[in-house]
C-alpha cells in the first residue's frame, strides 16, 4: 500500500490486434501492435539497471490485454487495489487495452521515487507515473472504480469453465 505505479516505455494510440479489439469490438485480422526492437532493447537494459540498483519492487510487462490487465494481474497476487490516471494524450481504450510492446509496469517505494525518476531521465527513457497501490479491493481509473480485484479474479479464474459449459 502506498507504493507508486509507473509505466516505463511509451504509450501508443494503438489497439491493433489487441484482445480488446478482437473480443470487445469484434474486429478480426488487424495489423500487429507497435514493436521496435531497438526500443525494446533500451527498455530492457533500463529495467535491468533499475532492478540491479534496487529501485523497483515489482515489474510486469504489458502484453495480452494491455495496461489494465497488467495492473489486474499484479493486483491478484496480494489482493491490493490500485488508483491510476490515464494519459489524456491518448484514447482511453488505447491507453488501457492497447498491446503495443516495449512497456513495463513497475511499483516503486515512495521514498525511492526521486532516484527512480532521475535514473530514467539520465538514460533518456520515457516513463509515466500512473498512480498508487491501494490497500482496498478497488481498481480505479481516473477516479472511477471499474471493478474490484475479487470480482475480476472470480471472472478470470472461471472464464474457461464458463465458456465450455
Amino acid at each position: 500500500e502506498g507504493d507508486l505505479i509507473y509505466m516505463v516505455g511509451e504509450s501508443r494510440n494503438d489497439i491493433s490486434s489487441s484482445e480488446y479489439l478482437y473480443s470487445y469490438c469484434g474486429v478480426k485480422g488487424s495489423a500487429a501492435p507497435h514493436f521496435d526492437l531497438d526500443e525494446e532493447y533500451k527498455l530492457q537494459a533500463n529495467i535491468t539497471n533499475l532492478i540491479k540498483k534496487g529501485l523497483v519492487l515489482s515489474a510486469h510487462d504489458c502484453s495480452d490485454g494491455g495496461l489494465f490487465i497488467t495492473l489486474f494481474e499484479s493486483a491478484i497476487v496480494n489482493k491490493f487495489g490500485f488508483e491510476i490516471n490515464s494519459d489524456s494524450n491518448f484514447r482511453k481504450d488505447a491507453f488501457l487495452f492497447g498491446e503495443a510492446q516495449s512497456r513495463v509496469v513497475v511499483s516503486v517505494s515512495a521514498d525511492q521515487a526521486e532516484s527512480f525518476e532521475s535514473e530514467l531521465q539520465a538514460n533518456g527513457q520515457a516513463f509515466f507515473k500512473l498512480g498508487t497501490v491501494t490497500s482496498g479491493n478497488s481498481m480505479s481509473v481516473d477516479s472511477e472504480e471499474l471493478a474490484t480485484v475479487d470480482k475480476g479474479t472470480n471472472s478470470y479464474n472461471s472464464a474457461l469453465a464458463s465458456y465450455l459449459s
